[in-house]
C-alpha cells in the first residue's frame, strides 16, 4: 500500500526543486523530514509540506504506522510556463519565463 500527495503549479522552477528532491528519496520519512528543517531552500519548505500530507494520508486513509514508512518515490514535473513581457528600448521586448513545477511524493512502509 501507498499512499501519494500532490502539489501542482507551485511557483518555483522545476529545476531548483529537483536539487533538494534528491536528498529525500529513498529515506524514513522521520529522517526526510529532519533534512528538509535543515536544508534552507524554499523548495524544501514546499516539499516538508507535501511530505507531511502524504504521511497523513497514509496514517488517515490506509491506516499505516509512521515510523515505518519510507520515501518510496519522489519526483517534480514541469507545470505550465506563464509568459511575460519586459519592454527594452527601441520598442522592442524581452520574453520573462516564468517555470511552474508539480511536486508528487508518494510513501509506503518498509518491507
Amino acid at each position: 500500500m501507498e499512499a501519494k500527495a500532490i502539489l501542482r503549479k507551485s511557483k518555483i522552477a522545476p529545476r531548483k526543486v529537483r536539487l533538494t528532491i534528491d536528498l529525500i528519496r529513498g529515506k524514513n520519512t522521520l529522517e526526510a523530514l529532519s533534512i528538509l528543517k535543515n536544508t534552507n531552500t524554499k523548495a524544501s519548505e514546499l516539499i516538508e509540506k507535501v511530505l507531511l500530507s502524504a504521511i497523513a494520508n497514509a496514517e488517515n486513509n490506509l491506516e499505516l504506522d509512521k515510523e515505518k514508512l519510507v520515501v518510496k518515490e519522489a519526483f517534480v514535473d514541469e507545470g505550465p510556463t506563464l509568459k511575460r513581457v519586459n519592454p527594452r528600448s527601441k520598442g522592442r521586448a524581452d520574453r520573462i519565463i516564468k517555470r511552474t513545477s508539480h511536486i508528487t511524493i508518494k510513501v509506503a512502509e518498509r518491507n
